[in-house]
């Protein structure tokens, strides 16, 4: 008898403890404590559960990076931009900003958005439709893509306008993105405009681009936020000025009189 209750015992202790120690089987679910890792599903092009985390974390990684901008974020050269007009699907487009700051939209073409925040965007380009072709046209500018460091190029160069920095970025490339000199730059006065990470404050910087070229001085490297000017050549813009003057004064019968 007694061993019959040892038996007995021993198999309702192995039914209440094995389940706890072992695996679920079949359909239930995993035991406590128990990570249980889900088959592969050998079909081509499945996916698979590490797949959709990553997929997951890529997508919030996204959007954490999208809501470091802020509403005052102002559009930039090289930002992806997504435009949607929600009553015509026909309209959405996602495009990336020019190095003039320009997108180009159906019906109203190029549409500056350059300095402006996602909702100047949405108010400029719903003035453009609405000029000829929409009646209060509602718009929305969504920033898919930012560009974190750019440079701004004024003055007398090609394509003056704010280029993304990418890679390491001198003075002699940052004018070769703009499309180099104009026809009357000064190419021995360059101005670089850079504020001091310490005081805050701007500070200028003059650079000689013919001494650069020649290798008398060294190309300096161009950072985030620079602002580059090209200045004009006064002797040639006046030389200028004065051919233009010749020209019309021959073709002018009235210039003899005038002076």
């Amino acid at each position: 008898m007694s061993s019959l209750r040892l038996k007995a015992w021993v198999a309702a202790a192995a039914a209440v403890l094995l389940p706890a120690l072992c695996p679920a089987q079949g359909t239930g679910g995993p035991a406590l404590g128990v990570a249980v890792s889900q088959p592969l599903d050998p079909r081509p092009g499945a996916a698979r559960t590490g797949d959709a985390e990553l997929a997951a974390a890529r997508s919030a990684a996204a959007s954490a990076q999208l809501l470091t901008i802020g509403k005052d974020y102002r559009i930039s050269a090289n930002d992806l931009i997504e435009i949607d007009l929600p009553d015509i699907d026909a309209l959405k487009r996602t495009l990336r900003v020019n190095a003039a700051g320009l997108v180009s939209l159906p019906l109203v073409g190029s549409v500056q958005i350059a300095g402006l925040t996602s909702e100047g965007a949405e108010r400029r380009i719903a003035e453009r439709y609405q000029e000829k072709y929409l009646q209060n046209p509602q718009v929305a500018v969504f920033i898919k893509e930012f560009t974190a460091e750019r440079i701004t190029m004024e003055g007398a160069v090609v394509k003056p306008g704010i280029y993304p920095v990418t890679g390491q970025l001198t003075l002699l490339r940052a004018l070769a993105l703009a499309g180099g000199f104009g026809p009357i730059a000064n190419s021995s006065e360059v101005m670089l405009f850079r504020v001091d990470e310490t005081t805050k404050k701007r500070e200028m910087l003059t650079f000689d681009v013919e001494k650069i070229r020649t290798g008398k001085s060294e190309d300096p490297p161009v950072k985030g936020d620079d602002l580059i000017v090209v200045q004009r050549d006064s002797t040639r813009r006046l030389l200028k000025d004065s051919i233009i003057r010749d020209v019309f004064d021959t073709f002018n019968p009235f210039s003899i009189l005038a002076r």
